[in-house]
């Protein structure tokens, strides 16, 4: 999954919520994301430019302090 922008994204399908840990660190997490928009952001060629373009200002959104 290379990305210059995302470092890894975990989908939980029982709560359909997407993590996403960007490269600086931070975490965010979608909420109530369907399974097929992940799975099109998986096949993606850009991971950065699909969450710009489908999930952001799409679904809430919150950011997760570890």
């Amino acid at each position: 999954m290379p990305s210059s922008v995302i470092a890894s994204m975990e989908y939980d399908t029982a709560g359909k919520n997407l993590r996403v840990r960007f490269v600086s660190g931070l975490i965010y997490e979608y909420l109530n994301v369907p399974a097929q928009v992940f799975a099109s952001m998986k096949k993606a060629i850009s991971k950065g430019s699909f969450l710009n373009r489908h999930i952001k200002g799409h679904y809430e959104f919150r950011k997760v302090e570890e």
